[in-house]
């Protein structure tokens, strides 16, 4: 069987349709956590780097500045049942048949947030590891990972209550700005 060209173009613009709104799903579901991340703070910063304290740098996926202080978030999209705790050095992820593991990110979450501490010392410092709905923790979350949508949801709760961070946490989130090195060219995002 032949297919006229009428029918040939009609199969092409449909598949060239669905590709783009594929691509324009997926890129809108990973800009849609630091979109949230903005409407739930009083300033953000994304993938920057700052001194680690140690004469280094560390990299910093996000930060926040919140009623609460300064939270530094990293997100990890892993799909299946994870099992890993604090004391473990890998966790392990299983999905269906497959296995794999990665390491326990809790160790990088405690450099970024001492980090962060040691720049700014008088501003409440709180790290989070926050994972996509995919995950699933069976055996409960370790400490300092959370679900990124419950995460979100308290973030924006308590900045529905209390709209801005107090004015004594400024000082301390523009010395980050002021440290904050740009990983990609013209790439640093912030919101002040």
């Amino acid at each position: 069987m032949l297919i006229d060209t009428r029918t040939l173009i009609l199969l092409i613009t449909g598949a060239v349709f669905a590709l783009l709104l594929f691509m324009l799903v997926r890129k809108k579901k990973s800009e849609e956590p630091r979109a949230r991340f903005r409407k739930a703070s009083t300033a953000f910063l994304g993938d920057f780097l700052i001194p680690d304290g140690e004469g280094g740098e560390i990299h910093i996926e996000n930060a926040l500045l919140c009623s609460r202080g300064i939270i530094i978030v990293n997100i990890k999209d892993v799909a299946g049942n994870i099992f890993g705790g604090d004391t473990m050095q890998e966790w392990a992820v299983i999905t269906g048949e497959k296995r794999f593991a990665f390491s326990n990110p809790q160790d990088g979450l405690y450099d970024r947030t001492a980090a962060v501490k040691h720049l700014l010392p008088d501003v409440p410092v709180f790290g989070y590891i926050a994972f996509t709905d995919q995950a699933d923790f069976n055996k409960g979350f370790p400490n300092h990972v959370i679900s990124l949508s419950k995460l979100l949801d308290e973030l924006e709760s308590e900045f529905a209550q209390q709209s801005s961070a107090p004015d004594a946490f400024w000082p301390s989130w523009e010395k980050l700005v002021a440290n904050a090195t740009v990983v990609e060219v013209d790439s640093l995002t912030t919101d002040s």
